[in-house]
């Protein structure tokens, strides 16, 4: 499911991106969800008219789980859909968006190097991945063109349930639709799972704070490769998106989808990321390009009492284990501008130490630690 959605579910909202304003945005009509068949083009006249606020078992690839569309629609309902969806796109108090549709193949693999990345989902019992289980783990596995940043050739899909060994909780049976009838005597299949991941290049989650760590304590083998987090690997709000949330950019993108089941989240976020930014490089393209980068947490130690406003204003949160604001800074030039403002604005000019703790992409969103180290500011 999305994470995002998940944590809030429970509290939790995951920081740095704003929440869509509500002033202004599209409101959204009752939407005329039309089943479709997975073989049919992206361009499927199924459609959500929105009006202008100011209008008032361990499953194969062949027979995983999952809530996505199997009904086709003839042919006479597709053309007259089609012809209305056109009619509403071009009355400027209506937007349409049409059923995401999950891609099998991407077309012909070009002879360039291309990077084989994994677009990863989990449903679990809970949010703390020391205490609660995977009930549910999807992936894609597919090439990414390096030159153009697009998917290419078959995708490879793996779905699983997985028993947690005790019941589901009411409230993620009411996220997810997944009940423990459904797991009962599932079980993730190891061997499939190694064998995807060892031809990886890079692993993607949206929100992988949350999914690496479960999915590194059911299967290992997820450490031993590097990951990057979609959710905060690209700046969502500087692309001009109101929220990082998953069905909000396939939404601005122009599609819907029943969200909140693994496999279908992985397909969404795949056509998300395969889509431009405002560089024109795609969000795959982004995340590959960053997979080298080394991340920072930053940590104010001994920051004085009365800058806590300046700080939870920055966008520092505060560890009450250890009882110092901290951040995450992406590169060495945020991580040096970052200690320049803590020294005039924290600090008050005085000299100060604060820790850092590097992070590769081989530690990063997992529950290992980086490498510790102080700085002076």
């Amino acid at each position: 499911m999305n994470k995002t959605d998940q944590m809030s579910f429970f509290g939790f909202e995951p920081g740095g991106v704003d929440k869509p304003k509500k002033a202004g945005r599209p409101r959204l009509v009752k939407p005329l969800a039309l089943p479709l068949a997975a073989a049919l083009p992206m361009t499927a006249p199924v459609f959500t008219a929105l009006a202008d606020a100011s209008d008032a078992p361990s499953h194969s690839p062949a027979d995983a789980p999952s809530n996505l569309p199997t009904q086709p629609e003839s042919p006479h309902n597709l053309a007259e859909h089609e012809a209305m969806a056109q009619t509403l796109a071009q009355h400027p108090d209506f937007r349409v968006l049409r059923r995401l549709v999950p891609r099998s193949d991407y077309g012909a693999v070009n002879g360039r190097a291309n990077r084989r990345v994994i677009v990863l989902d989990t449903e679990t019992t809970g949010l703390d991945s020391q205490n609660e289980s995977v009930i549910e783990l999807a992936m894609l596995s597919v090439q990414v063109d390096a030159a153009t940043g697009l998917p290419v050739g078959p995708v490879t899909v793996y779905e699983s349930f997985e028993d947690p060994g005790k019941p589901i909780p009411p409230q993620i049976t009411e996220i997810t639709g997944i009940d423990d009838s459904m797991v009962q005597g599932q079980r993730i299949d190891d061997a499939a799972v190694a064998a995807l991941v060892a031809q990886a290049d890079l692993i993607i989650a949206h929100n992988a704070g949350f999914d690496r760590p479960f999915v590194e304590a059911r299967l290992p083998v997820f450490a031993g490769k590097p990951w990057a987090c979609s959710f905060l690997g690209i700046d969502w709000k500087k692309e001009g998106n109101g929220s990082a949330k998953l069905e909000f950019l396939a939404s601005e993108r122009g599609w819907f989808y029943d969200a909140h089941r693994a496999q279908v989240d992985c397909h969404a976020l795949l056509q998300v990321l395969s889509s431009p930014l405002g560089d024109g490089q795609t969000g795959l393209s982004r995340l590959l390009a960053g997979a080298g980068q080394t991340r920072y947490k930053l940590r104010a130690t001994g920051a004085p009492f009365e800058a806590k406003d300046k700080l939870k204003a920055r966008g520092y949160r505060w560890d009450g284990d250890g009882r110092v604001w901290w951040c995450n800074v992406a590169t060495d030039a945020l991580l040096d501008a970052e200690c320049e403002w803590l020294r005039a604005e924290v600090y008050g000019q005085r000299s100060a130490r604060v820790q850092l703790e590097a992070m590769d992409s081989l530690v990063q969103f997992s529950r290992r630690s980086g490498l510790l180290s102080d700085r002076s500011v």
